[in-house]
């Protein structure tokens, strides 16, 4: 009698471990946010000299700093391995809030504010984010973090890439997991009207 008692016990346990188990993966899960949820709060400049720009694409985070101290951070979703975000220190070129793909495919896609760092046709602009690499060299980021970074930068301000930054191990780790992978796409006709940049001006966008 008591060795299957003990063996109810054990698959009792053995359940019950299984479940913790299981929550524990569920809530883990959860913590990933889609980058339209993503509103990072932002420090405004004391002037606009000494803005830069610090991109980790190990980390996938972005940082914009005055001296030392950051004034935004957020997720990024950078270049895959095969086309990769180019390294170094570069002023961007040229900004445009409302500009559009010209090449294809996906010509006309919004490439809502764009900030362009090196040539030809690198930039940092909104576009899905996700948890891993994904690009072909571009950076993209959550709306709201688009729309803000645009308002911090200038023609002119200096953006450093590189494999990490310092803020990685602090700011960078308390940052969400952002994963857009889910999400369905808009529908081109929405993506091709001007309806598109008029609600990215009020960070939103389609029905996200």
């Amino acid at each position: 009698m008591k060795v299957p008692g003990f063996r109810s016990l054990f698959v009792l346990l053995f359940a019950g471990a299984a479940l913790a188990l299981s929550s524990c993966t569920t809530t883990k899960t959860s913590t990933a946010h889609t980058s339209f949820k993503f509103d990072p709060p932002v420090k405004q400049p004391t002037s606009t000299a000494g803005i830069r720009v610090k991109m980790s694409t190990g980390a996938q985070r972005l940082y914009v700093v005055q001296g030392n101290e950051v004034l935004l951070a957020t997720p990024i979703c950078v270049g895959t391995p095969g086309a990769p975000t180019p390294h170094g220190s570069f002023p961007i070129r040229a900004k445009k809030a409302e500009r559009r793909r010209a090449s294809s495919p996906g010509a006309g896609y919004p490439m809502t504010y764009w900030m362009e760092f090196y040539s030809p046709a690198y930039g940092m602009h909104w576009g899905f984010v996700k948890p891993y690499p994904a690009t072909h060299g571009c950076v993209r980021l959550p709306l709201n973090s688009a729309r803000k970074i645009y308002g911090l930068v200038k023609v002119g301000t200096m953006v450093d890439v590189a494999s990490s930054q310092p803020w990685d191990a602090t700011v960078g780790k308390s940052l969400p997991t952002i994963d857009d992978s889910a999400l369905p796409n808009p529908p081109m006709s929405y993506l091709l009207s001007p309806q598109v940049f008029r609600d990215a001006e009020k960070g939103k966008m389609w029905n996200f």
